[in-house]
């Protein structure tokens, strides 16, 4: 039982990791291109290299940490214009083979000896050569804190504790799911008077106990200042928080709606008298700078390095977007999160239960992949909306 528990603290610990915001980041983007828009794009991971190298570079060269990002933001727009104005016209399945190439030829680039001054080459940017100025920010101090005052070990440490916590953790999540499915069959119903609100309160309660007996059960101790403690954590995961908001806001707008008519029929909106092309092109650049501010946070906790962003990484984020659900709001952060647990569960349990003579523990890392696309390929046969999309948000043209 205490391995099982364990098993399961190392995998909260990957659902708050940077890297893990990092992706939720990314994915946000690339909601906006596939999920609203319906572009097809299979170079997301080429964006987040660009913002990485533009961040680091910048630094580098001694240039203040907010330009720096401010820099990294501008190349992703460059690259927009540079990708976007001879290939929006193409259709879909055109575009995703001219994206994936593109996101090839930046990490290909980033390799060449050429470059090696500016990009490190194959080596990279080591993070000790950026990441001072972003952790001279940090106002948390030294020492390491748990992300609770009060957790099980502080209440005598029993592994009943953490199974109880664990217990309520379980039924939180259950009555969450169960109020957004009633939430959901009674969209088309008149509402009632009074009654609208509270189904959200009482969700909110429950997200609140979900937190807090999660991390009763399985606190989390990290470095107040480092490359992977609580500073890099609350930014990159304020950045989430901060991502959400702007696209909730900008779908629901006229120019948000634009996009989803784009994405039904683009004809439509032509006879209309909108400008698809130009649309088309906003949507490449906003969701390409969420991309760039992804892959700066991607490499806050390590380096810069160009194989760690190809085309492997462009992949997760289809999956985790498909997995949280397409055209939502917090289904690219939720899918993400399931996403990266879920690799770390599937490994962490073939690497404590699976003996050595069935299974290494390299081939525990490449088997927990299996697993999460297999069960990826079977969300997309029976639910292929996602945890939290709709289907008729699945209309794609592309």
């Amino acid at each position: 039982m205490n391995e099982f528990l364990g098993i399961l603290d190392a995998v909260v610990g990957e659902a708050i990791s940077p890297d893990t915001a990092a992706v939720a980041i990314a994915v946000i983007g690339l909601n906006i291109h596939f999920g609203f828009t319906g572009l097809l794009n299979i170079g997301q991971a080429g964006y987040m290299l660009l913002g990485a190298y533009g961040m680091a570079i910048s630094i580098t060269y001694d240039i203040p940490l907010a330009v720096a990002v401010l820099i990294g933001l501008v190349v992703s727009v460059l690259f927009s214009f540079i990708l976007g104005l001879p290939t929006l016209k193409l259709r879909g399945d055109y575009l995703a083979i001219v994206t994936i190439s593109a996101a090839e030829i930046i990490r290909y680039t980033g390799r060449l000896a050429a470059f090696e001054d500016f990009t490190g080459g194959s080596q990279g940017i080591f993070g000790k050569d950026y990441q001072g100025p972003f952790m001279d920010l940090s106002f948390f101090g030294d020492g390491s804190f748990d992300l609770l005052p009060l957790n099980y070990l502080d209440a005598g440490g029993s592994a009943g504790l953490r199974v109880a916590g664990l217990l309520v953790a379980v039924a939180a999540v259950a009555g969450i799911v169960v109020i957004a499915k009633r939430m959901k069959s009674a969209d088309g119903e008149a509402p009632k008077i009074g009654t609208t609100a509270t189904p959200k309160l009482v969700m909110a309660a429950l997200g609140v106990v979900l937190f807090l007996a999660l991390f009763f059960s399985f606190p989390q101790t990290e470095p107040r200042t480092s490359v992977d403690g609580w500073w890099v954590r609350v930014v990159a995961w304020s950045l989430v928080g901060v991502s959400c908001i702007i696209v909730f806001l900008l779908v629901r707008s006229p120019w948000g709606r634009l996009l989803r008519g784009i994405r039904e029929d683009e004809e439509a909106m032509r006879s209309l008298g909108k400008n698809v092309f130009a649309i088309k092109m906003q949507a490449l650049i906003i969701g390409g700078m969420f991309g760039a501010l992804g892959g700066m946070v991607y490499v806050l906790t390590g380096s810069v390095q160009a194989d760690s962003m190809g085309r492997q990484l462009t992949f997760f984020a289809y999956t985790a977007l498909l997995l949280g659900g397409a055209a939502t709001i917090f289904g690219p952060v939720l899918g993400s999160i399931i996403f990266f647990s879920a690799r770390i569960l599937v490994r962490e349990l073939s690497g404590a239960y699976v003996p050595n003579s069935i299974m290494s523990t390299q081939q525990t890392e490449q088997f927990s992949y299996v697993v999460v696309g297999v069960a990826l390929v079977l969300l997309v046969i029976f639910r292929p909306q996602g945890i939290l999309g709709d289907k008729r948000e699945l209309r794609f043209h592309v």
